[in-house]
């Protein structure tokens, strides 16, 4: 007979980890102070990502994180690792860590632009920031060097007597309750080093199996902005641009098929050299389709109209489609929507827009941008958006120390 106490007092107790459980904008994650991590896992590698996957409850081959802060959708398996900043001119340093539901990796390759908008109110929270830039009231200007990507991002964060004003009247297609308004500006969003269209194409034919699209090549604008984004045009795919998520996500086929374009896109924009290293980097690229504007009913039974949209967009993340944009995915329709000749572009009438409101699944969103072409080359100097950020409970969160 097994003796049960012995075999309890194997196991260690649990730790216990300071954490901030916060949404940004149509996502949510968990937060944490660089500083109050373990020390193991206050730098890069296997220990930081074993922790990160177990406070989430990942992997879980049930797909339900149950036994951890996950909620089972790419919306909300998210980390972020925040710190004072080194880089000149900044006041924080915000690491993101999008961590797969049911394989056991952390992918560390992009920004998520709607925790964006909580960066800044939990650095100030957390003391991260000077109290010489938060003023008592008005609003706080919180420089943040965004460390997946090498960029700057400035969130606009109102301050009411000396504290986050968090609850407002600013309404979020995709958020079911009003908050402050939180603006954010994402500065040359190009990621990383490269350019910002690395085929060097507004539009290219981009050859996928003859399994996925009769004649084996798409057209696609594959943009550097935001996030790496490959954008097709929805008819081109056998669908409207108004579709909801369970038309695509009940469809284990289509699925499919956005995986494989996503993965020989991925190649062809030189994140990648062979289709098969997709599966570790589900985070990036975005895949997404375009359509002209038109009526439909989005998620929460609203009406939405032609008339007040410029174009209908939706996009997958992590293998599934999103219930409403990701915000980086939002950055590069901007960027893309700005520069006259690019799928986005067209579908949204033609000619470059400073600012352009999308259709997705919950409702629209408006973004905008300022492009400039030099010496043949485009570049986005800024793109900024409105989104909303509360914390929904701090304290500490609790793993198995083994």
């Amino acid at each position: 007979m097994t003796n049960n106490s012995t075999s309890l007092s194997q196991h260690l107790p649990q730790l216990k980890i300071p954490a901030t459980y916060m949404r940004g904008g149509t996502s949510k994650g968990v937060f944490f102070n660089l500083e109050d991590l373990p020390e193991a896992a206050q730098v890069a590698g296997p220990a930081r990502d074993a922790l990160l996957l177990r406070v989430i409850g990942s992997p879980d081959p049930y797909g339900k994180q149950t036994d951890g802060m996950g909620g089972a959708t790419s919306s909300t398996s998210k980390t972020v690792i925040v710190s004072v900043s080194d880089e000149p001119d900044h006041d924080v340093d915000y690491l993101f860590g999008q961590v797969s539901i049911d394989k056991p990796f952390v992918d560390w390759s992009g920004n998520c632009g709607n925790l964006s908008a909580a960066v800044g109110s939990f650095a100030i929270n957390s003391g991260l920031v000077n109290v010489t830039r938060i003023p008592e009231n008005g609003i706080a200007i919180i420089r943040i060097w965004q460390a997946n990507i090498g960029k700057t991002i400035i969130a606009h964060v109102p301050m009411t007597n000396g504290l986050v004003q968090e609850t407002g009247d600013f309404e979020l297609d995709g958020v079911t309750f009003p908050a402050a308004e939180v603006v954010v500006e994402f500065m040359h969003p190009a990621d990383g080093g490269g350019a910002m269209f690395p085929t060097g194409n507004l539009i290219d034919d981009l050859v996928v199996p003859e399994s996925v699209v009769a004649g084996g090549q798409l057209k696609a604008t594959m943009i550097n902005a935001g996030i790496p984004t490959i954008f097709i045009n929805a008819e081109d795919v056998g669908y409207t641009g108004s579709e909801l998520q369970d038309v695509i996500n009940n469809d284990v086929e289509a699925l499919a098929i956005f995986e494989v374009i996503r993965a020989y896109g991925a190649v062809k924009m030189g994140l990648i050299t062979d289709i098969s290293e997709a599966v570790q980097r589900q985070h990036t690229p975005k895949v997404a389709f375009v359509a002209k504007s038109a009526d439909y009913i989005s998620s929460s039974d609203k009406a939405i109209t032609a008339h007040e949209i410029d174009l209908s967009v939706r996009a997958l993340s992590m293998g599934k489609l999103h219930h409403a944009m990701m915000g980086t995915a939002a950055v590069a329709i901007g960027a893309a929507a700005a520069i006259p000749g690019t799928l986005v572009s067209l579908a949204a009438g033609g000619c470059g827009r400073k600012t352009v409101t999308f259709g997705h699944p919950s409702g629209t969103l408006r973004v905008g941008a300022q492009a400039n072409q030099v010496n043949g080359e485009w570049t986005v100097i800024k793109a900024s958006m409105s989104r909303s950020a509360r914390i929904l409970m701090e304290g500490r969160v609790r793993i198995p120390a083994e």
